[in-house]
């Protein structure tokens, strides 16, 4: 099955250049249809690079960002050396509340290039 989303330019960068290789978002009604296999081809929100086309290797559950920041690599998440000593799990709050992490929990979606 291919699924379609949308990706700030610095993240679809990262993706598009392997840096990255785990997105994280909310596990809400959209992202519950995933299993690993599926396609998602990534779009850039605000500016036209054309796309990326990705396959799931692996899904990653956990009940809050708090919980996903402490067991998966930060480095595998879009953070970089300049960056990941001041990641923090609040940095995805700008994206969901707490309220959205606690009724539908949080998925690392584990992606590999094609």
């Amino acid at each position: 099955m291919k699924h379609y989303m949308r990706l700030n330019p610095e993240p679809f960068e990262l993706i598009r250049s392997g840096k990255k290789t785990v997105e994280l978002r909310l596990f809400d009604e959209k992202r519950r249809l995933l299993k690993i296999g599926d396609e998602i081809e990534f779009t850039c929100t605000n500016i036209d690079t054309g796309c990326i086309v990705c396959r799931v290797e692996e899904l990653y559950r956990f009940d809050s960002f708090r919980e996903l920041y402490k067991s998966l690599p930060l480095s595998e998440c879009g953070y970089t050396e300049d960056n990941i000593s001041s990641a923090s799990y609040k940095d995805m709050e700008k994206y969901y509340s707490p309220d959205e992490q606690k009724n539908y929990g949080v998925v690392g979606i584990k992606l590999r290039l094609i």
